[in-house]
This record gives structure tokens, sequence and C-alpha cells, in this order.
């Protein structure tokens, strides 16, 4: 099992910065992949920003050339680094994580999700 605990939200003015943090915790075997996506009321939630174990990242067209997403394979960790931040970018930030497990007689690898930290971008 795999627990994905995320940090950093709060309140900030546009044009303002913020940086999100998840860790994952548990009997990871490996990490494939991370992510960040993000939900906001009446909306489906989207992809924002991903990156695979190899380093490979992808953005949304709406947060590239703003927003960095990094990792810290070490700490089981990945970043969001969010610049120039916009109202339209408030939303529940999730994180999301393609992980093995170990358990007891074999390994299983599955997608985890984080409990979300709020991001509100204010005019």
């Amino acid at each position: 099992q795999v627990q994905l605990v995320e940090s950093g939200g709060g309140l900030v003015q546009a044009g303002g910065s913020l940086r999100l943090s998840c860790a994952a915790s548990g009997s990871i075997v490996s990490i494939n992949a991370m992510a960040w996506y993000r939900q906001a009321p009446g909306n489906q939630r989207e992809l924002v920003a991903a990156i695979t174990s190899g380093g490979s990242t992808n953005y949304a067209d709406s947060v590239k050339g703003r927003f960095t997403i990094s990792r810290d394979n070490a700490k089981n960790t990945v970043y969001l680094q969010m610049n120039s931040l916009k109202p339209e970018d408030t939303a529940v930030y999730f994180c999301n994580a393609d992980a093995t497990a170990l358990l007891v007689m074999a390994v299983k690898r599955s997608n985890y999700w984080g409990q979300g930290t709020q991001v509100t971008v204010s005019s």
C-alpha cells in the first residue's frame, strides 16, 4: 500500500507563487511516475503536470511556462512550483502516483491518490 500526502496549498494573490509537495510512503518498491491533478468546483479533474521516473515531464497547455514539476527520488517526493498564478488556477490540487507496492508474497503496481491541497488565487 502507498500513501500520498500533499502540502503547500494556501491563499495567494494573482501573480504570486506557491510550491506544492507530495510525499509518498508505505511499502514502496518503485514509483514509475507521479503527477499533479486539479479540480475546481463543477469541473472535471484535470492533469496539470506529470513526471516519470526517468525525468520526462508533461504539462497542461494552461500552465506551460508557469509551473514546474520536479522530483526527489530519494525522498519519494514530487513538487510543483507554481509561478505567476492566476485566479483560474484556483482548485484542489491532488497528487497521483503510479507505484509498485510490496505485498506479502508479491508486488503490485497500482495508481494512488492523495487527499488534495487547496490552492486559492485571489484577484
